[in-house]
């Protein structure tokens, strides 16, 4: 076994000939990211946003872009300008979102999402409603509540 200087076992490789060794956190957290994508993804599709691409659902993260200066969302999304402005530029086309002027200074624009776009934020809340329900079955409910609370927890400003 390879010892690593670390205060977590869990971050310990396993053996010599497995260097990743148990995943770490990093991967747990992302899995179920994963999952729930997926789902988000297959709802969207099934409801007629098949159009929608799985790189659109970081600027639809949590909060949302509404109102954002693309600037603003680009640093929030750890994302450069450019990546973002292609995004933008794709779901614009696709009538997911428009770049408007920002009233509080014209040589800027805020991101104002479109029916469609905010139709598809309620697709995605539910498609997330229901992996919630499912996880909330596999765990108990007091074990899913559990799950929340640390998540926020973690989530906290310190």
């Amino acid at each position: 076994m390879i010892e690593t200087t670390s205060s977590s076992h869990f971050t310990k490789t396993a053996m010599e000939g497995e260097p990743f060794g148990p995943p770490l956190i990093g991967a747990l957290l992302r899995m179920p990211w994963e999952t729930v994508q997926r789902h988000m993804l297959e709802r969207l599709h099934e409801r007629g946003f098949d159009d929608f691409d799985a790189a659109y659902l970081t600027v639809f993260q949590y909060p949302g872009p509404q109102g954002v200066r693309p600037s603003e969302l680009a640093a929030r999304l750890r994302i450069s300008k450019q990546a973002l402005n292609y995004l933008l530029g794709e779901l614009e086309r696709l009538d997911y979102l428009e770049r408007q002027p920002d009233p509080d200074d014209l040589r800027s624009k805020r991101v104002a999402l479109t029916p469609r776009g905010t139709a598809t934020i309620s697709v995605i809340r539910e498609a997330v409603g229901e992996i919630e329900t499912t996880w909330a079955q596999q765990l108990g409910p007091k074990r899913f509540a559990q799950l929340r609370k640390l998540l926020l927890e973690l989530n906290q400003p310190r």
